[in-house]
């Protein structure tokens, strides 16, 4: 007989706390069986007692009194006293005998009566026996039957609270991954500053060293030098700050790993014990696999009750969102950094330049205008690009409407027969669909003029910087190669903090 082994039976669970019952298989109650074929009829004892004949012998006159030997036995026939033949020996005893071996018809009909009463006695007490099993029996039927949908009920409502906290933790799962990755991205970001600040810092300090170079009276501690040191104080604070900020940042990510796992973990198993409740819930009398476990009501291996389970939980929810709440306040100190750091280099730069820009003729001052006109369209180009990236996400986010409206439309057309009626809900789906659609197509024509656009920028981007490069060098000639080197600076990075 094969048994059938369920899904979360296993080697390593409950194996030596579980009663063993003696028997081939080991997971079996055998007491639970019967000799009978009903398992409700009691074993009254009997079922196990062996008839041993005994050895034949034949029994004699010698061995019991001829009167009493049944005629089955291999011995004379029985002999019974007779009125004749004890008449013939001796009159008197004949006499005697008949008197007192007779029986008068009123103790023969009162005798008749007693027996009939001892038998409507006997079939009326065999009536209320079987009266009585047979109300035991619809009792106990209806409280089994009672108890296993109270069983399924509370198996039910198990399966609710399973699937509200393995939602609520999807969720807020979902929620920490966006968040962990927005803070990757910010860690980036920062690093990338990070990064850009050595350029204008070399840049900086080469300036320096080729101002030494002066000769005469030419070597001044005038404004430009003094606006050089400023920037360079400016980058290396602006860099100790960023440091710092990137080991917070950091230690943050791992804070937010550690949540992340911990609800991968309580979701883990809440998926497993919602399929075992699952599998329990749909268990009935006819189901396959169902078997005896002896004495497996004695084993408890649980560790937790319903409000340290839900509690759990809701710890791990709510220290997930700590951490989520920490990540959102560290990325927005992140943000405001980096803006200040980039403010603040900015601002050094163009003191800097200013500085220079006091020395230099009229096409440093249209070297300027340029700067500024890339300034703006590199601005323009960031706003463009966030417009785009709106429009992305505007039109992933129809995606899953246009699934939902979909799958409903799918759903209803398997309506049985009469069932399938075009009714006020399949024409507001058809109408979703086709609004969505709508939807999506102008948002796609918007995103295009918005691409077409960018490309736009981008080579009116190309030819300031074309233009600027070529006056740079021609700047290059004419003045020192402190200017050349501040004019090659990176300011698009820095302003794209």
């Amino acid at each position: 007989m094969a048994y059938e082994v369920q899904p979360w039976s296993s080697t390593t669970h409950a194996t030596h706390n579980m009663e063993q019952i003696s028997g081939p298989p080991a997971k079996t109650g055998t007491f639970y069986q019967t000799p009978r074929s009903h398992p409700w009829r009691p074993t009254m004892g009997y079922e196990a007692v062996e008839v041993t004949p005994l050895h034949e012998q034949p029994i004699t006159n010698q061995l019991v009194a001829s009167s009493y030997s049944p005629s089955a036995m291999c011995s004379d026939p029985v002999t019974f006293p007779n009125l004749v033949t004890g008449f013939e020996r001796n009159p008197q005893h004949a006499a005697r005998a008949a008197l007192y071996t007779r029986y008068t018809p009123n103790e023969w009909t009162t005798s008749n009566v007693c027996t009939y009463a001892d038998a409507d006695k006997n079939r009326n007490y065999s009536e209320k026996v079987r009266s009585e099993a047979v109300r035991l029996m619809r009792e106990t039927d209806e409280k089994t039957s009672q108890g296993q949908r109270d069983a399924a009920r509370r198996l039910g409502e198990r399966i609710t609270d399973i699937t509200f906290w393995r939602n609520e933790l999807t969720t807020e799962l979902e929620k920490l991954i966006a968040e962990s990755a927005q803070l990757t991205d910010t860690k980036r970001n920062v690093q990338k500053a990070l990064q850009d600040l050595e350029p204008p810092l070399h840049i900086a300090q080469e300036c320096l060293y080729h101002r030494e170079s002066r000769k005469g009276i030419e070597l001044v501690h005038d404004h430009v030098e003094k606006s050089l040191l400023v920037e360079v104080d400016n980058l290396r604070a602006s860099q100790e700050k960023l440091s710092q900020l990137l080991a917070k940042i950091t230690k943050q990510l791992a804070d937010c790993r550690a949540a992340q796992h911990s609800l991968e973990d309580d979701i883990s198993h809440k998926e497993s014990a919602l399929g075992i409740d699952s599998i329990c819930h749909q268990l009935n009398n006819y189901s396959r696999g169902i078997n005896y476990y002896g004495g497996i009501e004695k084993y408890d291996p649980t560790v937790s009750t319903p409000g340290t389970w839900s509690g759990s939980s809701s710890t791990r929810i709510n220290n997930s969102h700590s951490e989520r709440s920490k990540s959102c306040q560290l990325r927005s100190d992140a943000e405001s950094l980096i803006n200040a750091v980039a403010t603040s280099v900015w601002d050094c730069w163009s003191n800097t330049n200013n500085a220079f820009n006091n020395r230099a003729s009229e096409m440093l001052e249209a070297k300027s205008k340029m700067q500024l006109h890339l300034h703006k369209t590199q601005q323009e180009i960031f706003d463009v690009e966030k417009h785009i990236e709106l429009l992305r996400k505007a039109i992933n986010d129809k995606s899953n409407p246009m699934k939902v409206a979909q799958t409903r439309l799918e759903a209803r057309a398997h309506r049985p027969g009469i069932e399938m009626c075009r009714d006020n809900a399949h024409l507001r789906l058809v109408e979703e669909v086709c609004t969505i659609q709508d939807s999506v197509a102008t948002l796609h024509r918007k995103l295009q003029e918005a691409e077409a656009q960018h490309q736009q920028l981008l080579r009116t981007k190309s030819q300031l910087e074309s233009n600027l490069k070529q006056k740079v060098d021609a700047l290059f000639i004419d003045r020192e190669k402190c200017m050349g080197l501040r004019r090659s600076f990176p300011v698009n990075n820095t302003i794209k903090y």
